[in-house]
């Protein structure tokens, strides 16, 4: 195995300014989502959520981004999965991009709320087939014996439900409500540019925070 402690990077592929965030958190997020996808990033929308449980154990796992506007960020998942679970008990979480062909990345944090169950439709209706069938067979987070369970989960899912299966009960959207974003680029010599966002009130104080 290499010897990990000799591992090197340099940043030096951009910078961030206040300037570049003078028009607020969601803004400088957009043009940074936009600029991944240009750039061909691989899985632009990929995002870790962190969530802690009643036994107060931190954890994560890596969900995709699929609304973004003033409302929050929207991801979709099985409510009955450990991140379910956990959000129950307590509604926040953070969120983390990490684009590193760009050598950037965006934490978001805030309160969690269950989208609308019009938009959990709306997007389950959206899945390729095979997806809706999978949200069907899949005991998210539950342990099986097998593989071989879940493929005859979604047999008998397709049987059931033929071509238009209609969204699980226990499936649907998470939308968070961001009150803090960290934007961070890495820089030459470890001098890393972080500008982090918190909203007071109804507005967004922005400061530098060194790395």
């Amino acid at each position: 195995m290499s010897k990990l402690s000799d591992f090197r990077k340099s940043y030096e592929l951009g910078e961030l300014d206040e300037a570049q965030a003078a028009d607020g958190p969601l803004a400088l997020f957009n043009r940074w989502m936009d600029e991944a996808i240009a750039h061909d990033v691989s899985e632009p929308t990929a995002m870790t959520v962190a969530t802690v449980g009643a036994n107060h154990r931190p954890s994560t796992r890596v969900v995709l981004l699929k609304g973004c506007d003033a409302r929050g960020m929207v991801w979709f998942t099985n409510y009955e999965s450990r991140k379910g679970e956990e959000l129950a008990g307590n509604p926040y979480a953070a969120l983390q991009f990490h684009w590193v062909e760009m050598e950037r990345v965006v934490r978001i944090e805030g309160r969690v709320e269950k989208t609308s169950a019009q938009e959990s439709d709306d997007y389950f209706k959206s899945r390729p087939l095979d997806s809706r069938l999978g949200a069907w067979a899949s005991p998210q987070s539950r342990v099986i014996s097998s593989r071989a369970v879940l493929v005859a989960n979604a047999a008998k899912a397709a049987v059931k439900h033929g071509l238009n299966p209609g969204r699980p009960p226990h499936w649907g959207g998470y939308r968070l409500v961001p009150d803090r974003y960290e934007f961070w680029q890495g820089r030459r010599s470890r001098l890393h540019d972080r500008l982090v966002f918190s909203l007071d009130a109804d507005r967004w104080v922005r400061e530098r925070l060194a790395p």
